[in-house]
């Protein structure tokens, strides 16, 4: 299974992740040609190397030749929707125009559906944090040249390596405030904020805003998990540099590349059994969460018979190694019983993850579970189902119905 990583320990931005992607193998000419596609006019684009804090990356860049009287915008001036470490051009297009362009290119079919849904969200972000419809969103909020490059470019790499798999850290969102078209905003942006998703973010004290609205739309699309660095065999490596530089910090984004191990080795886990028969029964549920908050990785319940024919429970207890002794305590604390038997084996384990899987009616998590790549099961999470259920006021079965399509068809 072909694994995508990005690394985003200093945010992101649509020009580092196209920049990452170039870093790692995508030819720039090819790049060119399904952005020349799009049938814009009077730009081009270029890939350079620099060294950010010591580790080489490729910055790419936007140019915008201007028609003559146009002007530009002058640098560092920011922008609502796009990334704050751009100098930003002044032509900007109309929502509609651009997904008219995007139809009429060479993008794959794939590609087009992707890119125009990709604007949309961009659009209905703005319209949401500004209470607008989108149809009356600004024009320089959903437009800008350099924003139409990033999202098309990004929608034509990720389509070129076709990775399986993409897994997104969690994203360094900066912190401070940034200036906007609409005024001073605190970081993350509010845009930024919507379009997020189910993303997992923190702040850091640079005072600068390091996600920007593009990046946060692109990783958030394409994710299809989120966490640290998966177990995989690297490939490929590649590094997307931003404008500004950081104070001790590789301003940077990383991507790798490679293919996904699955054979993890068995573990070694604690067993910890008893049997209850002389114990209040409302115990047992307070008991469980308290076994769980102290480590234990599963608790259950099963019912024997003891002797003197005494119906009674039997407690089974498993746990890592390590906090065995402060899950034996805990049962001596709040149990009835005089004694616990103890036990070390070995455990194996499929690989799992969550993934997240559009519907309909929303988005629902998949448990995935996999040996060697194999997929050998994908559960959808009762709670996401439940949740959309009671939004959409449909019956539990048929959410579930519509989320194992959705698996299916993904």
């Amino acid at each position: 299974m072909k694994t995508l990583y990005f690394d985003c320990f200093s945010g992101a931005a649509g020009d580092m992740i196209l920049g990452a992607l170039i870093d790692a193998g995508l030819p720039l000419a090819d790049l060119k040609r399904a952005l020349g596609s799009l049938g814009v006019e009077d730009w081009d684009i270029s890939a350079d190397r620099v060294v950010k804090v010591g580790i080489t990356a490729t910055k790419f860049r936007v140019h915008e030749h201007p028609a003559p009287g146009t002007g530009t915008v002058a640098p560092g001036t920011a922008h609502p929707a796009l990334s704050t470490q751009h100098s930003l051009p002044h032509k900007h297009y109309h929502l509609a125009g651009i997904k008219k362009r995007i139809d009429q290119s060479a993008l794959s079919e794939t590609a087009r559906t992707r890119a125009k849904a990709l604007f949309d969200r961009l659009a209905e972000a703005e319209a949401s944090v500004h209470s607008m419809p989108v149809e009356k969103v600004h024009l320089h909020e959903v437009g800008a040249l350099d924003s139409i490059i990033d999202i098309v470019g990004t929608v034509f790499a990720m389509e070129w390596f076709g990775a399986d798999r993409v897994v997104v850290s969690p994203l360094n969102v900066g912190g401070g405030t940034v200036h906007t078209a609409h005024g001073l905003y605190p970081v993350p942006a509010p845009a930024t904020l919507r379009l997020l998703g189910e993303a997992p973010v923190y702040g850091d004290t640079t005072g600068k805003e390091l996600l920007t609205p593009t990046g946060a739309l692109l990783l958030s699309d394409y994710a299809t998990s989120f966490g640290p660095l998966p177990a995989m065999k690297v490939d490929r490596i590649g590094y997307g540099a931003g404008d500004r530089d950081l104070d001790g910090r590789p301003n940077v984004l990383r991507v790798v590349i490679g293919d996904q191990v699955t054979d993890t080795p068995g573990t070694r886990v604690a067993v910890v059994e008893c049997e209850i028969d002389d114990m209040n029964p409302q115990i047992f549920g307070a008991l469980m969460d308290r076994l769980y908050a102290a480590g234990a990785l599963d608790v259950f319940y099963s019912s024997v018979q003891m002797k003197k024919n005494r119906p009674g429970t039997l407690m089974t207890i498993i746990g890592r190694p390590a906090d065995r002794d402060a899950l034996i305590d805990l049962v001596f604390r709040e149990t009835t019983t005089i004694g616990v038997r103890h036990s070390e084996v070995a455990r194996e384990c499929l690989a799992r993850e969550m993934v997240t899987v559009t519907t309909p009616i929303g988005k629902v998590r998949f448990k995935v579970a996999s040996r060697n790549g194999d997929v050998l099961n994908a559960q959808p999470e009762f709670d996401d189902v439940l949740r959309l259920a009671t939004e959409q006021q449909r019956p539990i079965k048929d959410v579930q119905a519509l989320a194992a399509k959705a698996w299916l068809e993904r």
